[in-house]
């Protein structure tokens, strides 16, 4: 069964649609991340634009983001306090990254800028949390005792305008939270996504929040920057599907229970080493469409006087 996207152009399966969506609900739940970041690729792959793919995507990441927030919220797994830092540093950044991206869209660059930051981005991401994941797996096998701490205190820890996140445990300057919050929101316009596959990470080994209550604080901050972004896509791009967006929803919202559930099922190393898999399989996905020459060459212009 084929519906027609007005925005994108093009007819697609909608059941592939809602798989897809279904499918990166699940990972939202898991890990935390808002998905966009397999979503927006994926789909490019399926032929739609670039801009309209960022700018559709952010609604499938607020719908998965809310639903999996309610699942942590519900087990006491959110830090509100810090999550409400990391959203006034992600509305900034999602204000900023919307008008960076009507800039270089009216430059003609935005399509090479999407797939060149995806491919930057997968790629560091994806080897460094793989790395992380086999060193783990292998530690737990040698059942080494000796706790390692998560983080080590440095010059960032002394930075000022210090608060105290009691859900958290910590008592860090308020600027960290806020930077990491500017920038994710700049990725989050630019590359349509929710930011949590950097966001996670940074919580984790720059804040050195518990791992219980990152997930749940990742996706409340989440919901707010793209809730942002969407409206500014929509207003100033007009590169918003609601027609794919919609369907998008319907299978995010479901993924996302279900990803809540198995993710206190299942060990945090190999879920880790999974994602890492998943991430560079898209990378080198999108470093083969980059690089590689296309089988039909066509150019639009004039030619011999024509």
């Amino acid at each position: 069964m084929y519906i027609y996207l007005p925005i994108a152009e093009l007819s697609v399966n909608i059941f592939l649609i809602l798989g897809l969506g279904a499918g990166v609900g699940v990972l939202s739940g898991i890990f935390g991340v808002g998905g966009g970041f397999l979503m927006t690729p994926l789909l490019i792959f399926l032929g739609i634009s670039p801009p309209v793919a960022v700018g559709t995507e952010a609604n499938q990441i607020l719908a998965s983001s809310v639903s999996g927030v309610v699942a942590h919220w519900r087990r006491g797994n959110v830090d509100f306090k810090m999550g409400v830092v990391l959203l006034i540093g992600g509305l900034i950044g999602s204000t900023l990254g919307v008008w960076l991206f009507k800039e270089l869209r009216d430059l003609g660059q935005i399509d090479l800028v999407i797939q060149l930051c995806y491919l930057v981005f997968l790629g560091i991401i994806g080897f460094l949390m793989l790395i992380e994941s086999l060193r783990s797996i292998h530690r737990s096998r040698r059942a080494d005792s000796t706790q390692r701490k998560l983080h080590q205190h440095n010059w960032l820890h002394g930075l000022p305008f210090k608060m105290r996140f009691r859900k958290s445990k910590l008592y860090i300057s308020a600027l960290l939270p806020l930077i990491i919050g500017i920038f994710v929101g700049i990725l989050s316009a630019i590359m349509g996504v929710g930011g949590g596959f950097i966001m996670v990470p940074a919580m984790i080994y720059l804040l050195g929040m518990p791992t219980n209550v990152v997930v749940g604080t990742s996706l409340f901050q989440i919901i707010f920057v793209t809730a942002n972004a969407t409206f500014l896509q929509s207003s100033l791009n007009q590169t918003v599907d609601v027609v794919l967006a919609f369907v998008l929803l319907f299978g995010a919202v479901i993924g996302a229970q279900l990803g809540t559930f198995l993710g206190s099922k299942l060990k945090g190393e190999q879920l880790r080493g999974l994602l890492a898999l998943i991430v560079l399989a898209v990378c080198i996905k999108i470093a083969h469409d980059l690089l590689v020459m296309p089988a039909d060459l066509y150019s639009i212009g004039f030619t011999g006087g024509h």
